[in-house]
């Protein structure tokens, strides 16, 4: 293991991957529509961390799964990821006017076009996972395929905004926001991990149970570290509005339990995290770096 790049490397590496394909199965701009086309690649390529196709590579690992299967279906969480951004940023939603460094769709195209970017960055995340062969067993694959729509819709990311929403003003206890964030943040991460792993060699249940019970885990640590950021860190540093969450009375785990009490709940996830890959040794090495990464970045 020792002949193994170093994390950033390695994350260097997938991130150029990711964006490769995406760059692929994005539509055209020559090809009409193409302002819609254009501004579906606006939102999408040239900017991110891209954590959630990392963690399908990192998972990958585990069954030995090719990377560029573990890519396609890293790229089309991403674009879920994407299209979800567009419609959070809407005035309708949380009305906001950067987003990775640049303004965010609506603003730079305009809300209708915004619109139907989300629209259709969502079909085309399903037409990714379908045009494409992801894993020998075309019934895993349909599994895999109904995992990110579930992930997606009422029962996992939608969902969770709704209640974010309808939170608005109002005091969440640790429990309610917990339940809010693993299907608003939770849900497509967990889905990130599990379609990577999918990706390789099949595995038994009880591995398949401690790859989601760690991306549930860093799913959640993921959230408390972006509310401290919110209130940590400069608008430049994060790419988006600073000190948003407060100005728009949203709860977060900063409002519930103050700076330094979110910052050791995000310690003690990631060290839970860790513990729930003991059986996997250094082929866990990736998810333990990015669970590193995750709880220790700065922006």
């Amino acid at each position: 293991m020792n002949n193994l790049p170093d994390f950033k490397a390695w994350a260097a590496a997938g991130q150029g991957r990711i964006e490769a394909t995406l760059q692929h199965v994005l539509p055209s701009p020559q090809i009409a529509p193409q302002r819609l086309h254009q501004a579906m690649r606006y939102a999408v390529l040239g900017g991110g961390k891209r954590v959630r196709p990392l963690l399908a590579f990192a998972a990958g690992e585990l069954s030995q799964a090719d990377p560029e299967r573990v890519a396609l279906a890293g790229a089309a969480v991403e674009i879920i990821h994407a299209y979800s951004l567009v419609h959070d940023d809407l005035p309708c939603m949380d009305d906001d006017v950067l987003r990775r460094g640049k303004p965010t769709c609506h603003v730079e195209y305009d809300e209708a076009t915004a619109l139907l970017v989300g629209d259709a960055l969502q079909s085309l995340a399903f037409q990714v996972m379908t045009d494409h062969k992801l894993c020998d067993d075309a019934a895993v694959q349909l599994e895999m395929t109904r995992l990110l729509a579930m992930a997606s819709g009422s029962r996992g990311m939608a969902g969770g905004q709704a209640i974010d929403l309808a939170s608005v003003g109002k005091e969440l206890t640790v429990p309610e926001l917990e339940f809010m964030h693993i299907h608003k943040t939770g849900a497509i991460i967990r889905a990130a991990a599990l379609l990577g792993f999918k990706c390789g060699t099949p595995m038994d249940e009880q591995d398949q149970a401690q790859v989601d019970k760690f991306a549930k885990l860093i799913g959640l640590a993921f959230q408390v570290v972006d509310d401290v950021l919110d209130v940590d860190a400069s608008t430049a540093d994060l790419g988006k509005t600073a000190g948003k969450d407060a100005q728009h009375g949203k709860p977060t785990y900063v409002s519930a339990l103050g700076v330094v009490r979110a910052r050791e709940l995000a310690e003690e996830l990631r060290l839970a995290a860790m513990q729930a890959l003991d059986g996997f040794g250094e082929r866990a090495l990736r998810l333990r770096q990015l669970a590193d990464f995750i709880v220790l970045r700065k922006s």
